[in-house]
């Protein structure tokens, strides 16, 4: 099982985004020199604890500070770009980078952003789709463009002005053949779209916000979908997301990941409590739909969606949810405000060097679950 990083990022408003981008790169320079497989990396517009606003921009930042971490958008919303933008944008980094590039997309749920933007009476999830079918198109296409898909309000021409001899009329190409990874970040139990990912060998990553009984539906829809293609899905193509502390002693692991009213884990769950009551999507918390809102505090989540301890209780939580949601390919340890540097550096050391390697070595040893998890 592969490690991934991923960061919203999420800080407190009082902090200046000067700095806290300075520590959102550190963050990933640090894991990078602890062999995480990839780093994916948010954007919003309009959240003022959420400070990257491309994070394509910020990735860019990173190429030459890491040697073999992949560079992940996650994700770039694609509702907020003309199509022929972001095509050319990913495939510039991806050659800027060498090929050390995962292109994660996503429609861009934050209604705020979508208002800023002038189109929040747009349906973005329509939006999305015809952006990255029309992205698909210019990669594969060839100049003179000249794509006009039924149904797609993106049209994408350059047959009158193109200049072919002095190259003119030409749009970038992914340095990757035929393309990069995509990969599509799931949050709603039963989501539909897991099934296009799947018939469109986009990748899925299921979101930490969700609680692990439901990651089996993704996995269930997602080879659904892989059928369609006529294709087996892959466990190795499956990324899992999880809140994750693990400390040198079980009191301070507590301590820093749930009970301190300081604690980065309770400050990163109280906004996405708030934020996701706001726009109505707090049952991604619950355990049924008919469960009450009231049920649903800041220390129900904290209890459910946070696995914090020494590492060896950390292994066996990693191995309890793997049991939960059948095989998956990649981990991806979701990173926090440092609000004491050493400690969140410690955690993310001792989950690269002690609690992963003891992962894989009990997987190692139950590998017969593998056949029963991908026809599960």
């Amino acid at each position: 099982m592969r490690l991934g990083y991923f960061t919203m990022p999420m800080h407190p408003q009082h902090r200046s985004p000067t700095d806290t981008l300075q520590e959102d790169r550190e963050a990933i320079i640090l894991a990078d020199k602890l062999g995480f497989h990839d780093a994916f990396v948010g954007e919003h517009l309009t959240e003022k604890t959420e400070n990257i606003t491309s994070s394509m921009l910020f990735l860019a930042t990173l190429i030459s500070d890491t040697k073999n971490i992949k560079l992940a958008t996650g994700t770039s919303n694609l509702s907020q770009w003309h199509p022929v933008m972001i095509a050319s944008h990913a495939a510039m980094f991806d050659h800027l980078a060498k090929g050390r590039f995962v292109f994660g997309i996503s429609a861009g749920a934050l209604r705020c952003d979508a208002e800023a933007l002038g189109n929040l009476k747009e349906d973005r999830n329509k939006m999305f789709v015809e952006c990255i079918d029309v992205i698909l198109k210019i990669w594969e296409g060839e100049s003179p463009y000249d794509i006009d898909l039924p149904n797609n309000r993106y049209k994408v021409t350059t047959a009158t002005q193109r200049n072919l001899e002095i190259g003119r009329g030409h749009l970038y190409k992914p340095y990757q053949k035929p393309r990069p990874e995509i990969v599509g970040t799931v949050v709603a139990p039963f989501s539909k779209g897991v099934i296009a990912m799947g018939e469109r060998d986009f990748h899925p990553l299921s979101a930490n916000f969700l609680l692990s009984q439901w990651l089996p539906s993704h996995w269930s829809n997602y080879s659904e979908g892989k059928r369609k293609a006529g294709q087996t899905a892959d466990p190795a193509d499956w990324r899992v997301a999880r809140t994750i502390f693990v400390g040198d002693d079980e009191k301070l692991a507590r301590r820093y990941a749930r009970d301190d009213a300081n604690s980065p884990y309770r400050f990163y769950w109280q906004m996405l409590h708030t934020k996701m009551t706001l726009g109505g999507r707090q049952g991604v918390f619950k355990t049924s739909q008919s469960q009450p809102d009231s049920e649903v505090t800041e220390d129900y989540i904290l209890d459910r969606l946070v696995i914090h301890g020494t590492v060896n209780k950390v292994v066996d939580e990693i191995l309890k949810l793997r049991e939960e949601a059948g095989e998956f390919g990649e981990l991806v340890y979701a990173g926090m405000d440092w609000v004491d540097p050493r400690l969140a550096k410690r955690s993310m050391e001792l989950m690269a060097n002690e609690v992963m390697p003891r992962v894989n070595q009990a997987i190692g040893t139950t590998s017969s679950r593998t056949t029963a998890a991908v026809g599960r």
